[in-house]
């Protein structure tokens, strides 16, 4: 990235999703790999997440599912980021995600999914190759 400034990554469990595991393992990975990682925690509002992706000026929106809510939330995270005009945000979606629904997150506008057992390498070069800021 130019002037050296490091990746800014959001982090966030959106809706009821109570398991946050993964999510703070990624965090940890992303963070051992040179990027500043904000956390936002489990129970996040929709409103609330993309408000925190323009407070922190992030590069990155990363959602972590693990209830089965992906096709209910996404598309409003989608919709709230149009809205905040966050089309340089690259959105990334992982967690236990059925291979069916990665065509459809796709055509929500989610940029890639990461299902449960990614190599950590995938996701930090995935990042590091498509940040659009």
């Amino acid at each position: 990235m130019e002037n050296d400034k490091k990746i800014k990554v959001v982090i966030t469990k959106v809706g009821l999703d109570g398991h946050d595991r993964g999510a703070k393992i990624v965090v940890s990975l992303l963070k051992e790999a040179g990027m500043e990682v904000v956390y936002l925690g489990m129970f996040n509002q929709v409103e609330d997440i993309v408000q925190a992706v323009v407070d922190e000026d992030a590069d990155v929106l990363g959602l972590s599912y693990l209830s089965g809510e992906q096709l209910i939330f996404t598309p409003k995270i989608v919709e709230e980021m149009k809205k905040n005009e966050l089309d340089d945000v690259l959105l990334i979606v992982g967690g236990t995600i059925p291979v069916e629904d990665i065509p459809l997150l796709e055509e929500m506008g989610v940029e890639r999914v990461f299902r449960a057992g990614s190599l950590s390498s995938e996701f930090v070069e995935y990042i590091e190759k498509n940040i659009k800021k």
